[in-house]
């Protein structure tokens, strides 16, 4: 459940469920220590799930899945789901699939479902987030695509692009309440979280 009062003193160890060098780049900002863990989790789509509550399960199937280390740990888990015209947009892996999302995406709107999840075993205590951010696509041309696919190689990025690098430069606009979430880790949200747990942050 989602206990949203805090909890006196902070976990003894703090586990980001992920890999990822985006999101340990993003944790990192908030100056606290923490370990990273790789977790086995099928992100497959369930039949009529949505975008919205993809990115809500599987961040909690993330945070669940790390290894019970003993004693009082708080783990994180996040997931981002991209969404446009009603088909989800996942990693590309190649540099065709790349292009092929990008002349989906162009002109359109992408909605980005940024999914956060921390969980304390030692108070089964699960609280969730979900961060929305949508992105105005300007119209790409096939040599913008080709050129920006080269340069950023978003093989592993959701919607294949990178907008906290070259990306951005794709875009007419977004709007969302966490410029991070983009990015994939929410910060605003999880520092929240972080200080209901008895983190200071900052």
């Amino acid at each position: 459940m989602d206990k949203e009062a805090a909890q006196g003193a902070p976990p003894e160890a703090l586990i980001l469920a992920s890999t990822s060098r985006y999101r340990a780049e993003l944790m990192s900002r908030l100056g606290l220590h923490f370990t990273t863990e790789q977790v086995a989790v099928d992100e497959s789509c369930h039949p009529g799930e949505t975008a919205l509550a993809l990115a809500r399960r599987l961040s909690v199937e993330k945070a669940r899945a790390v290894i019970d280390h003993g004693g009082d740990f708080a783990s994180i888990g996040s997931d981002q789901v991209a969404a446009c015209d009603n088909r989800l947009l996942g990693k590309p892996g190649t540099a065709a699939a790349a292009c092929e999302q990008l002349q989906f995406v162009s002109g359109k709107h992408v909605v980005f479902f940024t999914g956060l999840a921390l969980w304390r075993p030692r108070l089964n205590l699960l609280a969730q987030r979900v961060a929305h951010t949508e992105v105005s696509m300007r119209p790409l041309s096939n040599a913008e695509i080709e050129r920006y696919v080269e340069r950023d190689q978003p093989f592993d990025c959701a919607g294949s692009f990178k907008w906290e690098a070259l990306g951005i430069s794709l875009f007419r606009a977004t709007e969302g309440p966490d410029p991070t979430a983009l990015q994939g880790l929410p910060l605003i949200a999880l520092s929240e979280l972080l200080r209901q747990q008895g983190f200071q942050v900052p």
